[in-house]
């Protein structure tokens, strides 16, 4: 089980020592004012648990970090800025803000039916994944295209667009390669980090 507090904690210091933009307390308050550090990261499987989505977005920010100084070494600044590191790990999930309710389901239990709460979606704004996230965030700072094409297409092939036809993520990682570390960055810390339901 999670410590929110501790958690949270980590997310805040990790984001006020690197994300130095206009509209970043912005962002960081509408955050705080969700359900953003209580939200799990899924419904039920990786960290479907309170504070899942928090945990998750901080395993994802260090595993990016970790990729990019493997691709580019030690100088990986000169190529991607912390900033653009933590923006792009610690926000590319934003759309889950507000994303999943507590709803309750029947189960039985040593012979007997109780009501156990799981989590389910209640999606409130349509707008897709990695490009609702590009959305929220844009609310609030100005993103460089490419942190916006990097967390609009992390999902990789997971992307519902792609699921359905679309040959955009090939073009996107072929051109902009922090979208494709990102999308790295983000399977690894679901598959190896993270304990699935």
């Amino acid at each position: 089980m999670l410590n929110i507090e501790d958690v949270k904690n980590e997310f805040k210091n990790i984001f006020n020592l690197y994300v130095k933009r206009r509209g970043a307390d912005k962002l960081l308050e509408y955050l705080e004012n969700n359900d953003f550090f209580t939200a799990p990261a899924s419904a039920r499987f990786h960290l479907a648990e309170e504070g899942g989505l928090c945990q998750h977005s901080i395993n994802v920010y260090k595993r990016l970090v970790n990729v990019v100084k493997t691709e580019f070494g030690e100088n990986y600044q000169n190529v991607y800025s912390d900033e653009t590191l933590a923006v792009c790990g610690l926000l590319h999930d934003i759309c889950k803000v507000n994303f999943y309710s507590v709803d309750y389901r029947n189960s039985k239990e040593n012979g007997t039916w109780v009501k156990v709460p799981y989590y389910r979606v209640e999606e409130k704004f349509p707008y897709g994944h990695g490009e609702k996230s590009v959305f929220i965030a844009s609310q609030y700072i100005q993103l460089s295209v490419d942190e916006a094409m990097a967390i609009n297409w992390h999902m990789g092939g997971f992307d519902e667009r792609v699921k359905g036809g679309s040959y955009s993520i090939s073009e996107a990682y072929g051109k902009f390669k922090l979208a494709l570390l990102l999308h790295v960055a983000d399977i690894s810390a679901t598959y190896l980090d993270e304990e699935r339901g």
